[in-house]
């Protein structure tokens, strides 16, 4: 029963991109079908052939282990706060350490490691399913980097791509975890293993999508030896590290600010659902429980994961998490997977905004198609993480 829901899953989803679509006959199903056929091969590697998850177990190793190094600074600054074993502070035991990632990121940028491995992969990528260069590329950077960071990498081909490769920009942001945020998932109990495996599936995952909901129509630049942006704005190793920090930093307020808005509006607009019964926790679980009966869930655990999606979509995936890891203890290891997946990505209607600003201060003259696609690329992130915890949860039942 499992096996046939999720089958049907994969069916609704690429449906629902198909409904989306603004050119639905253009839709090139030659290409959704290979990019298809790969996430699903790299999904039984990732999941169940021995060396694949040797890979996937190796990366959350050293992952987690360079991460933890940040713990170091976090001690010194903020002294016995920055031990979790009397006391929980969100903002030190969990935020604080994206300081120091960021500044690890930035410091890789710089030394060209990211813009290697990501012009590498994306030559592979393009190789395989046929998309063009610069999709290729930004889709494979958001396997590392965030929805505007990703486009920092080919910000002098942007103004010169057709709308549905700035499609291609939007849901694999949308659908992407930034690296530097990993840590903060991690510390709220989402296992690494399995947030590894979502961003494995972002760059032809995302392509998928997006050539569902808006193929190409126009004529695709040809750009043969696209080059990657690998040093930024910084002229030293020491100032990427600096200045890395000081987006860390950016990012921690911005995330802690958020949730204090956020978390105060849900308890208010609970006390008004209150004088009804209602709550948006159970709002959600009815609204999105299709999805985790199409995952196979049964029917508390569908209203479950339909309360997480909901408040993933309209707050946002630190909210789900946090949710998802007071409990992910008491979950079997499929669900736990499929539910950690499926919530992976910056796919909510504030990230609508961040995308069409940040995206839009690359290149100004698109922040009209910016503006007019993003609804819809806000959706497709989200699919994204579904899909990519259906093929999973397929492969993890034999």
């Amino acid at each position: 029963m499992q096996l046939a829901m999720n089958l049907l899953g994969i069916v609704v989803v690429i449906g629902l991109c198909w409904l989306l679509s603004w050119h639905r006959r253009a839709v090139n199903w030659r290409l959704v079908g290979k990019a298809l056929l790969i996430q699903f091969l790299l999904a039984i590697f990732i999941v169940k052939v021995p060396v694949g998850q040797q890979v996937i177990s190796v990366l959350s190793d050293g992952v987690t282990a360079v991460v933890n190094s940040g713990k170091d600074g976090v001690a010194f600054v903020f002294g016995d706060l920055a031990d979790s074993s009397g006391h929980f502070i969100f903002l030190v035991q969990v935020l604080a350490n994206i300081i120091f990632v960021s500044g690890l990121v930035e410091l890789l940028y710089y030394l060209g490691v990211i813009g290697l491995v990501v012009k590498n992969m994306g030559r592979v990528v393009r190789k395989l399913i046929g998309s063009t260069a610069a999709e290729s590329f930004v889709a494979t950077a958001n396997m590392f980097l965030g929805q505007t960071s990703s486009p920092v990498l080919i910000s002098r081909y942007i103004g010169r791509m057709t709308e549905s490769e700035i499609m291609v920009i939007l849901v694999s942001g949308m659908g992407s975890m930034d690296v530097s945020v990993l840590t903060g998932y991690v510390s709220m109990g989402i296992p690494m293993e399995y947030l590894l495996m979502a961003s494995m599936l972002v760059p032809v995952g995302s392509i998928l999508i997006s050539k569902i909901i808006l193929p190409e129509v126009e004529a695709a630049e040809a750009i043969e030896d696209l080059t990657i942006d690998g040093k930024g704005n910084n002229s030293n190793a020491i100032e990427a590290v600096i200045n890395g920090a000081s987006i860390g930093v950016t990012i921690v307020m911005g995330i802690a600010s958020s949730l204090i808005a956020i978390i105060g509006m849900v308890a208010l607009i609970n006390m008004i659902l209150g004088f009804a019964g209602l709550s948006l926790e159970v709002i959600f679980g009815y609204v999105f429980s299709p999805f985790g009966y199409l995952m196979g869930f049964d029917g508390a655990a569908a209203l479950r994961e339909g309360t997480l999606l909901g408040q993933k979509i309209a707050l946002n995936e630190f909210v789900a998490f946090n949710s998802l890891g007071s409990f992910i203890d008491t979950l079997d290891a499929r669900t736990a997977m499929m539910a950690s997946i499926s919530l992976a990505g910056f796919a909510n209607v504030g990230s609508m905004a961040i995308c069409v600003g940040g995206v839009g201060a690359l290149c100004p003259e698109k922040k009209g198609i910016l503006s007019r696609l993003v609804l819809r690329a806000m959706i497709g992130g989200m699919l994204l993480s579904v899909l990519s915890a259906m093929l999973c949860g397929i492969v993890a039942l034999f």
